[in-house]
């Protein structure tokens, strides 16, 4: 599906998106089908590698209705429970105008210039600089930021970050990435359960005689040739699954992972394109970049956020382009200007500056014989009766004396 514009690139990414996510479904019969493979071995590790392979798969073809239902029920269960899990994890609350009037105001601004419903607003009490968005329909979709990022940034900035959690929500990236979060959850669990599995079988294998997975049940085989390829059989077998196991998880990742990354170019775009302020939103990405750390977040809540801080091997598990990849491309497509990383206010203040300027001490006069301290100020108290006046080397005492008598 050829893409040209905006537009075209979003409706291709949401048709790559959907064969993502069917494979990623079929993920779970992958690791359905590797549990099989295990369940065969331990209940009889005598038989041939083609035993088990078939017999796995019969098994696969009984479960599968089974299988599914498993996972649509995970889904409803995520479906309307993710909001309160993610608040429970990160401390967000709901917050009112009243509350938040700037926070409100300029969100309620963009939804009505384009008839966008207003989602929940919620803040998290975090000094991190970081925002995101969730839901699965219109009644749940909820932006979350945090007071780090309500205190770093200007309106201008905290619109263009709303902006761009707004278009997550339009295009609908929010839905696709709670449900590939979910099911990449599936994946993980289940492969984590038969890592486990399989670790206790090799574990009780090991410690029958001879060493391999044969059972008692194996010694009545007719011959020595027989009973070697058994044994190498179940050894083939458990390979197999380990690696089926490690693949769908591995897959899991990179297709979640691929959802994420795929979207961030596009919500700022779309960010741009409700503000109509490419600056801002390169600003607001300099100031959050490498500040967006949530140290009570899971990994799937940072790979909802605007920038995800973590970063994987080689960049190949990073959830996030990096920031210096999206500020090219809005400089390139929407004519913005890089200013280069950018230092908050506090950060540029000097740490060892007293507060104050009354309890500065007096600077020291370095001379060619060492430290001269400061001149103490001797100005006299003005005596009873008089007015003090200033002459050219310091304020005068007294009356005045001319030829003709004292000046008044």
């Amino acid at each position: 599906m050829a893409a040209y514009g905006l537009y075209t690139h979003i409706a291709s990414n949401k048709f790559r998106s959907m064969l993502l996510l069917a494979g990623l479904f079929l993920l779970i019969y992958v690791l359905v089908y590797a549990g099989a493979l295990v369940a065969e071995v331990m209940i009889d590790s005598g038989r041939t590698a083609d035993y088990y392979l078939a017999h796995a798969s019969r098994d696969l073809v009984s479960a599968f209705p089974w299988a599914t239902i498993a996972a649509v029920a995970w889904i409803v269960i995520a479906y309307f429970f993710h909001q309160k899990m993610i608040d429970a994890v990160t401390g967000g609350e709901s917050v009112t105008r009243q509350q938040q009037p700037r926070l409100y105001n300029l969100l309620e601004n963009l939804c009505i210039s384009r008839g966008i419903p207003m989602p929940k607003l919620k803040v998290m009490d975090s000094p991190a600089l970081n925002a995101f968005a969730t839901g699965l329909n219109p009644r749940q979709y909820a932006i979350t930021v945090t007071t780090g990022l309500l205190k770093a940034l200007d309106d201008q900035e905290v619109e263009a970050v709303l902006g761009h959690e707004l278009t997550h929500i339009k295009n609908g990236d929010v839905q696709l990435m709670v449900v590939a979060v979910i099911i990449a959850g599936v994946v993980g669990f289940f492969g984590e359960l038969f890592f486990r599995l399989f670790t206790n079988l090799s574990w009780s294998g090991g410690s029958r005689s001879g060493g391999g997975w044969s059972s008692s049940s194996s010694s009545s085989s007719s011959s020595d040739r027989e009973s070697k390829s058994s044994g190498g059989g179940a050894i083939i077998v458990i390979i197999i699954a380990v690696a089926l196991i490690m693949l769908a998880w591995l897959l899991s990742q990179v297709v979640k992972l691929a959802l994420s990354r795929s979207r961030e170019f596009l919500a700022d775009a779309g960010s741009v394109e409700l503000t109509k302020n490419p600056d801002a939103m390169i600003s607001a990405l300099r100031k959050i970049e490498n500040r967006g750390e949530l140290p009570g977040a899971t990994s799937a809540v940072m790979e909802l956020c605007v920038d995800n801080p973590r970063e994987g091997f080689a960049d190949l598990f990073a959830t996030h382009p990096s920031v210096k990849s999206r500020v090219d491309a809005l400089v390139k497509f929407a004519g913005g200007h890089d200013p280069g990383p950018l230092a908050l206010p506090d950060e540029t203040e000097p740490q060892d500056q007293p507060s104050t300027a009354g309890d500065q001490p007096p600077p020291v006069t370095h001379g060619p014989w060492g430290d001269t301290p400061p001149a103490k100020p001797n100005n006299p108290p003005p005596l009873p009766g008089t007015t003090p006046r200033q002459g050219p080397f310091g304020p005068l005492q007294g009356p005045l004396q001319g030829p003709w008598g004292p000046r008044r």
